[in-house]
């Protein structure tokens, strides 16, 4: 009888540790074949991704290669993106791969499966509003989040020329009060400092102004009210203004316009306003939601193919009447832990568990200033409010907590150490 092959598409958060707990236990023991499809050959953590933007991370220190990771964890890697899937033949469609300079690398082809796992994670909405695709940055991945960077250390570099400048004030523009905008624009007075410290510019944080615009009554509406009240705090301390009740109606280039028709003047715009699917996988033949998330069982099977799995930012599972599990990194380690075991039972014609969600709090990072959030939140209880340093040692432990699940203790131990020693013998802050 033919090995079966499980396929995974999207090498994130979520996607990554199945593929790595499936090589694991199935792979390793040749009682699958464990294939991961991405079109990067690199995963970097998303919620990471603020601080690549801003430089403060340096990608080739913290990204995982995923050749060199599958060939020590006993799955296989495929670089490629999906765009169909034959749901008779079960076969996925890739599309041609094409190398900087444009010049095809591997035809377009198809790929075989016996189950499908989809992981690829969620972009920005921009919810059809004029000019975002235009005149905005996204940071939705490595690429992106090195796009703004060079934007901004451009921007940076031209407002040392008075002639240069195109308003009195260097002035960034952050859309979106969750918790990609707050901590974005907390790294930004830090990426300011270090710049200036650095020699890069003149200027110092008295000479720029960020801009954070919420839709809501409140920042981070999806966190308790005391952590939202204290991170605004913060914030308009560290100098950002807060917006909230504001909605953006249009971006425009070197400005943005409030459905109140207020103008707000700026260099760079960014929009982290809410998230969605990716649009293509509403053509794939399977049920969606409006977000373009795939429905599932609370088993994570596709309402339309019990072959077909999904988990993270791209499935809409069942959480109790009228809610679904929120796009959290959290949740798609749950999801990919839950799903190895499946998987394998799935294989041995045994009935699967269902999904249940257990939420162990949020933390938002405020750069090196502080860290605020809630942990070991249930229903009946908010958790346990914290800020500063044992805030900060807790977000920094989700990280590490990441790397256990794709790497392993020792290697995690090792990478720690690293990073302790690069604090000592690199810059902070990488510039190129």
């Amino acid at each position: 009888m033919p090995t079966p092959r499980i396929v995974i598409v999207g090498a994130g958060a979520g996607g990554l540790a199945l593929a790595t707990r499936l090589g694991r236990t199935l792979g390793k023991r040749k009682r699958a074949e464990i294939v991961l499809l991405d079109r990067n050959t690199t995963h970097v953590w998303k919620p990471l991704l603020h601080e690549l933007a801003t430089g403060v991370l340096n990608s080739s220190m913290d990204e995982v290669d995923l050749r060199g990771h599958s060939s020590a964890h006993f799955y296989r890697f495929q670089r490629g993106s999906l765009t169909g899937i034959n749901r008779e033949q079960k076969m996925l469609q890739l599309s041609p791969i094409h190398d900087e300079d444009g010049y095809e690398v591997l035809p377009a082809r198809e790929l075989a499966y016996d189950y499908l796992v989809m992981a690829i994670g969620s972009v920005s909405n921009d919810f059809g509003t004029p000019g975002v695709a235009e005149y905005c940055h996204f940071i939705d991945s490595p690429e992106q989040a090195k796009a703004f960077q060079r934007d901004m250390i451009n921007t940076f570099l031209r407002y040392t020329d008075p002639n240069l400048r195109q308003h009195t004030q260097l002035t960034i523009g952050i859309v979106g009060g969750g918790a990609t905008g707050v901590e974005l624009a907390a790294e930004l007075f830090d990426a300011s400092r270090m710049l200036n410290a650095y020699g890069v510019t003149a200027l110092d944080n008295q000479q720029i102004s960020v801009h954070l615009l919420e839709a809501a009554p409140r920042l981070l509406p999806g966190l308790s009210e005391r952590v939202s009240q204290t991170v605004k705090t913060e914030l308009e301390e560290m100098g950002v203004t807060v917006h909230t009740d504001t909605a953006v109606k249009e971006a425009q280039e070197y400005q943005l316009v409030t459905g109140d028709d207020e103008v707000i003047k700026t260099d760079i715009n960014v929009w982290a306003a809410g998230i969605k699917a990716p649009p293509f996988l509403a053509e794939l033949g399977l049920t969606t939601n409006k977000k373009n998330q795939i429905e599932v069982n609370r088993t994570l099977q596709s309402v339309d193919d019990e072959k077909i799995f999904a988990l993270g930012d791209c499935a809409s599972c069942p959480m109790g009447e009228d809610s679904t599990v929120p796009p959290r990194a959290q949740a798609a380690h749950q999801q990919a832990k839950l799903l190895a075991k499946n998987l394998a039972k799935q294989l041995e014609g045994k009935p699967l568990a269902d999904f249940r969600y257990r939420d162990h709090g949020s933390l938002v990072s405020l750069a090196r200033y502080d860290a605020v959030g809630n942990l070991m939140r249930s229903s009946a209880s908010k958790g346990l409010f914290l800020e500063g340093w044992l805030a900060r040692q807790a977000y920094a432990s989700l990280y590490r907590m990441h790397q256990l699940s794709i790497h392993g203790a020792p290697k995690t131990g090792l990478a720690w150490l690293v990073d302790k020693l690069n604090r000592y013998l690199k810059p902070r802050m990488k510039l190129h």
